[in-house]
């Protein structure tokens, strides 16, 4: 592997749920310590399996993998962060301000700025603090920090007290408002992360044309931050002696994809992982994933992978019963939530309801031309540039208008914050809510990290709204339409794949916690389903019932969606998937 000549002292994989970081980190944390190395391998991940990886109990504190000498492991638990990351903001003030300010900042501090900023909190030491590490060569990250995160870092420390003052926008003022204590740790910690001497970052990918495109944004992201990635993992990839036809259809599309992957992340050093029959749990497993020969496991005889669950035709039966309402499809990148949302659309506008298909992903493929030839579907985007440049303009023009010029330089620099495309978004998403009242309204929602960001400014909105009414005065928000299961229809997109999965859950945890209740699971690119003849994609078919089962546990509305031999990326094909379900 190139990513493994010459080692530095810290390694970062970074990628989307799904793409095989955690089996990529913990195969390295492994090779490295076979080479008689000593290794931290370290968890930022919400969703990490790092202790079913290993079948140890982990957890916060740094715990050595018996079966592997010279490795030690530790889970950082995003939450647990974020709790005692507000918890260090709160006591101070906790007996000086009145039950109302305390819970206006608790509030500021309930979203998932505050969760990004609290888990780089919890490693910056390790990156920073020699004295933490130096009884290891290596350190081993699965999941850097968004680029997201590091911007937020970047922001001037004075802004939070031109906040605090009332004259600017208190987009981010929750989460960064406890950072300024900390600057010098967090600026030697980002500078540990740009110097590749120090830190090599590696992308994980899989071999598909919008995983790749999303990784070259995550790149730009980063380097836009000063962190150059210098290498590329390509997991997951089909072996060329596997033959079919959904295994022909599969190699085609990974030659595809990485031919017109973005010039930047094509200049990487890259590696190519093939895909393996088998979950990468235990250490034959993962010693064996970034090895070419085959294991007893890999030539095993292929097992039955037969499934018999419902289809998206059912669903889409019972969305058309209420002859209108919102349905917003919610996910990790890359699961096929634009796919499902598509193809709902068409099949409800087919069917001769008024139809609005509309996204707030960024990275959306949703086609305006997929309007075409049906005259009752629309389609439309939220673009988050767009609205963002609109509300930058229209807070400087008011709130900005009568400020000095030091005043109008810092809160034209709050505004800068990626918090501000939220908010920014918020009010296009709001009409598109409203439009349900009458007609069908699918939205296909940005990626979990930038969906929960939008309800959390739904949310605040609600809460807002909530205490400058009068005392039994009416009203509703834009929340209390997404709580009310006759009106919207939350549907969670997956992959039957482990991560993926353990990530919707987590979806699931805080929609719940937001009084919205999701109405079904889809689960996407079924190798079960398809029940492909090809050897190695048999096995991978027999490996998903258990996460099959799993899905079947955590949702009593579930449809799978079987892979396709041909990409359902014209209105023709997604009216096929739909009917094929039928």
């Amino acid at each position: 592997m190139h990513f493994l000549t010459v080692p530095t002292p810290f390694f970062f994989f970074t990628g989307k749920g799904g793409v095989g970081k955690t089996s990529v980190a913990c195969a390295t944390a492994v090779e490295l310590a076979d080479r008689g190395r000593r290794v931290l391998l370290v968890s930022t991940d919400p969703a990490s399996n790092v202790g079913q990886v290993f079948d140890t109990t982990i957890g916060n504190t740094i715990t050595p993998i018996r079966s592997v000498p010279g490795l030690d492991a530790l889970e950082i638990d995003p939450e647990e962060a974020a709790e005692a990351y507000r918890e260090r903001i709160l006591a101070p003030v906790a007996n000086l301000l009145p039950a109302k300010d305390l819970q206006a900042i608790t509030e500021q501090l309930s979203g998932s700025c505050t969760t990004e900023i609290a888990s780089f909190n919890e490693f910056t030491e390790l990156l920073s603090d020699t004295s933490m590490t130096e009884a290891y060569d290596h350190v081993i990250f699965d999941t850097a920090p968004t680029g997201h995160t590091i911007r937020l870092l970047q922001l001037p420390g004075e802004w939070t007290s031109f906040l605090d003052a009332g004259k600017g926008d208190a987009s981010c003022l929750g989460p960064m408002s406890g950072l300024d204590k900390q600057r010098s740790t967090y600026r030697a910690a980002l500078d540990a992360l740009k110097d590749p001497r120090r830190t090599r970052l590696i992308l994980v990918a899989r071999a598909q044309e919008s995983t790749l495109a999303e990784l070259g944004r995550t790149q730009s992201e980063l380097a836009d931050a000063g962190i150059v990635a210098t290498h590329l993992v390509l997991n997951g990839v089909l072996p060329d002696s596997e033959a079919g036809d959904l295994a022909d259809a599969i190699h085609a599309r990974e030659h595809a994809a990485t031919d017109a992957m973005p010039e930047a992340i094509a200049r990487l050093s890259r590696d190519v992982i093939g895909l393996k029959p088998m979950n990468m749990v235990g250490l034959p497993a993962l010693r064996g994933l970034m090895s070419s020969a085959p294991t007893p496991a890999e030539v095993a005889a292929p097992g039955d992978g037969a499934v018999d669950m419902p289809g998206l035709a059912a669903q889409i039966d019972r969305i058309e019963a209420d002859g209108r309402g919102l349905v917003m499809t919610m996910g990790k990148g890359g699961v096929g939530k634009t796919t499902v949302a598509s193809a709902i659309a068409v099949a409800l506008a087919n069917r001769g309801h008024d139809v609005l298909l509309t996204t707030t992903d960024p990275a959306a493929h949703v086609s305006h031309a997929l309007a075409d030839g049906i005259p009752t579907l629309e389609v439309s985007s939220i673009n988050p540039e767009a609205a963002t440049r609109q509300y930058r303009e229209h807070v400087m023009a008011t709130k900005g208008r009568d400020l000095d010029d030091a005043g109008r330089e810092a809160l034209a620099e709050d505004l800068m914050s990626p918090c501000t495309e939220e908010i920014a978004v918020f009010q296009q998403f709001s009409d598109a809510v409203r439009q349900a009242r009458r007609r069908f309204v699918i939205m296909d929602t940005a990626p979990t990290g930038h969906t929960l960001l939008l309800m959390d400014a739904t949310g605040s909105y609600h809460r807002d709204i909530a205490r400058h009414m009068d005392e039994g005065a009416t009203f509703t928000t834009p929340l209390m339409r997404l709580q009310d299961p006759a009106y919207t229809k939350v549907i969670i997109v997956t992959l039957p794949e482990t991560t993926p999965i353990l990530e919707a859950q987590d979806l699931q945890s805080d929609l719940e916690r937001a009084g919205i209740h999701p109405w079904a699971w889809v689960v996407n690119n079924s190798l079960a389903a398809a029940q492909p003849t090809s050897a190695l994609l048999s096995q991978r078919a027999t490996a998903e019932l258990s996460q099959l089962a799993t899905v079947a546990r955590t949702s009593d509305r579930v449809a799978v969606i079987a892979t396709q031999i041909e990409e359902p990326a014209t209105r023709e094909r997604l009216v096929s998937l739909t009917a094929s379900q039928e």
